[in-house]
């Protein structure tokens, strides 16, 4: 679980988060919302560790990461996974030698029990023949896939999606998100992803956190978002004709 209480940030006079205060529980997808510049990818830098704060703390598991010595830190930080934007792959790195790159960071294994990891990841995603293939041959679909496992080589306890869908095809975004969400399950692990994909929103979004303006604005589930008279998400959430289509139906069936 990750807790996040009276979180402020500032870059200079520019105050970006404004006394944020929020829970990430284990074994749930959690959604970050938001327009552009809301403060979603500051939030985001600041649970991984990135960017320091002036005020507010962010404990993982009960443990307060500004009261950690630099040893804590590093363990911490050797249990997130991260799948950024772009997958930012190595383009020089086969796609197992991609998975394997953090076990190389964190862990003192052996040759063959980081072969078996690898092995065994690229196989949960979907990619058991991939091993030698190089970034550029992989489709936008695989390198997400490919940053997954790399993800989740580690065996994280957290796992933050920096915009996971970008770029892709509906189709193949719903794919990733399940599979976001399957592994969250599978192995109990706090994830939190940045999104502004509705679509995402609608099909994981367990918790939604709606940023407007650095605050936290609204907080609920893709079930109460429905039933929201928060206008500052209502405007975000239906700007689409065919959400606000959505709405109205999901708010008919439940009013018979």
């Amino acid at each position: 679980m990750i807790e996040v209480k009276g979180l402020h940030k500032s870059f200079g006079d520019v105050h970006i988060l404004k006394d944020i205060s929020t829970t990430f529980k284990k074994g749930k997808t959690s959604m970050v919302i938001g327009q552009s510049g809301s403060g979603k990818t500051v939030f985001l830098k600041c649970l991984l560790g990135l960017f320091d704060y002036e005020q507010g703390s962010i404990s993982y598991d009960g443990k307060i990461f500004g009261q950690l010595n630099a040893d804590e830190k590093r363990n911490i930080r050797s249990k997130i996974g991260m799948v950024f934007q772009g997958s930012a792959l190595f383009d020089s790195m086969t796609i197992a030698e991609n998975v394997m790159f953090p076990l190389r960071m964190f862990t003192k294994q052996s040759k063959s029990e980081m072969e078996d990891r690898v092995n065994f990841v690229l196989k949960r995603v979907n990619l058991a023949d991939a091993h030698y293939k190089m970034p550029s041959e992989a489709s936008g679909g695989m390198q997400k896939r490919v940053a997954i496992a790399r993800a989740i080589v580690n065996k994280p306890k957290y796992l933050f999606c920096d915009e996971p869908n970008s770029g892709l095809d509906p189709k193949t975004a719903i794919v990733i998100d399940n599979l976001i969400q399957e592994i969250t399950e599978e192995y109990n692990i706090t994830t939190v992803i940045n999104s502004h994909d509705m679509n995402s929103v609608m099909e994981i979004g367990e918790k939604i956190v709606f940023l407007k303006d650095g605050k936290k604005a609204w907080e609920g589930s893709k079930e109460t978002i429905f039933k929201t008279d928060n206008e500052a998400v209502t405007n975000f959430v239906y700007s689409s004709e065919l959400f606000k289509k959505v709405r109205k139906m999901y708010l008919e069936e439940n009013e018979s």
